[in-house]
């Protein structure tokens, strides 16, 4: 029997837990929780300086405390603010980013903006990746533990996505690990198939799909085409099953927005457009500068730079790692528009970006303790932090997007 206990939550984490102290004064991590209230938790983790653990019961509620939508909530990992209205869970995240340039940055008074919330607080996402079950059933990986959670419904993909997934039937030993839905803008759907096999599994779903196999070595297009078309700001993007894009695109035109208002540039700049991905940014920021170099490893993504950004003939593009290909290049560039993945800039790249003293830098963070502590760094080697204005990409869940400005 794991040992229980009385505990008041008084605060919140980055990563969807709430905060307590256990009797010893050690600190205690707990999901699902609202500061204020007092719960029964049972210690599923415990290690010298911390512990994790489970509300049993709930005995004295918060008044934000609501019904959760979702029968999963709780068990499924995927959403972790259900239990909190969709403003409460933006005051929330709003706070958890102060808090990290304060603790982690080491910013008295972090230039924060007012978060910009969602227009959409459900069926959101054009993009889904599912788990499957033992049986072969598509899920989610469960909360706080290992296996999946088999679910029969889900509030967070497009309309057009939950008409197809209940539909999937894979074999459970087809060596299928995950299984991606993508809707484009032109409602088509498109399925990769993760696998670690070359051979393809049997599939099979009533309604035309495209239908892609990523493999160990290749990808093998079993059905339609291997691409979606995401539109922003009337232009319309190639994406490919493997490559990374936005999830919620009506907040993902509110960046693109925030970046060309922020990012003062003109016909005489030269930029540097790093981790770009399929192009998002580079796209609007091509037509207003001198010269956009793009930086990106992920080859897929590398191709559908190249097929939408084709008009532009002052856009060159180098493949492979930033931290290996900013350190060659010896650019001096005007601007810098940096969008890494969660771990943030890798030390190399700092080292190089810090090299190419860009006048200004933009970063666009997925991990707002990453982004943290890569200011700090920034700020050390003579930037100043002009601003932070979170973004709410993914609503019911701990993750928000952060856009930072840091001028010479």
């Amino acid at each position: 029997m794991n040992p229980t206990y009385e505990i008041e939550l008084t605060a919140h984490s980055f990563g969807g837990d709430s905060i307590g102290k256990l009797p010893d004064g050690k600190t205690i991590f707990i999901p699902f929780g609202i500061a204020g209230e007092r719960v029964e938790v049972e210690i599923v983790d415990s290690k010298k300086n911390f512990a994790r653990g489970r509300i049993k019961s709930v005995l004295r509620e918060s008044d934000k405390r609501i019904k959760a939508r979702c029968p999963h909530f709780m068990e499924c990992g995927g959403c972790h603010y259900q239990h909190l209205a969709y403003a409460d869970q933006l005051v929330l995240k709003q706070e958890i980013v102060t808090d990290l340039l304060k603790r982690i940055g080491k910013i008295e008074n972090p230039p924060i903006k007012p978060i910009i919330g969602s227009t959409l607080e459900w069926n959101y996402r054009n993009t889904v990746q599912f788990h499957l079950s033992p049986t072969g059933k598509p899920g989610y990986q469960r909360a706080g533990a290992n296996g999946v959670v088999e679910i029969r419904e889900c509030h967070l993909p497009l309309p057009e996505i939950n008409k197809i997934w209940p539909q999937l039937e894979l074999e459970a030993d087809a060596g299928i690990q995950r299984v991606s839905i993508r809707c484009g803008s032109d409602d088509e759907l498109l399925v990769g198939l993760e696998s670690n096999s070359p051979q393809p599994p049997e599939f099979s779903v009533d309604i035309p799909l495209s239908v892609v196999l990523l493999g160990p070595d290749d990808d093998l297009l079993l059905s339609g085409e291997d691409y979606s078309l995401m539109e922003v700001l009337g232009r319309t993007f190639r994406v490919s099953a493997a490559s990374f894009f936005q999830v919620n695109l009506p907040q993902a035109e509110a960046m693109v927005k925030h970046v060309l208002e922020i990012m003062k540039v003109d016909k005489k700049s030269e930029i540097v457009d790093a981790y770009c991905g399929a192009g998002l940014f580079s796209a609007f920021l091509a037509p207003k500068v001198k010269s956009l170099t793009g930086i990106e490893l992920a080859e897929s993504s590398c191709n559908d730079f190249a097929v939408n950004l084709d008009e532009y003939e002052n856009v060159s593009l180098y493949i492979g790692a930033v931290e290996e290909i900013l350190s060659e290049l010896k650019l001096k560039p005007h601007a810098v528009l940096l969008d890494p993945p969660r771990a943030g800039i890798d030390p190399i790249a700092m080292a190089a970006l810090i090299e190419a003293a860009p006048r200004q830098i933009v970063y666009v963070s997925c991990d707002p303790a990453t982004l943290a502590r890569d200011v700090q760094k920034l700020v050390a080697a003579g930037y100043i932090l002009e601003s932070v204005t979170p973004f709410d990409l993914f609503p019911q869940t701990y993750h928000v997007e952060c856009i930072a400005l840091m001028t010479k």
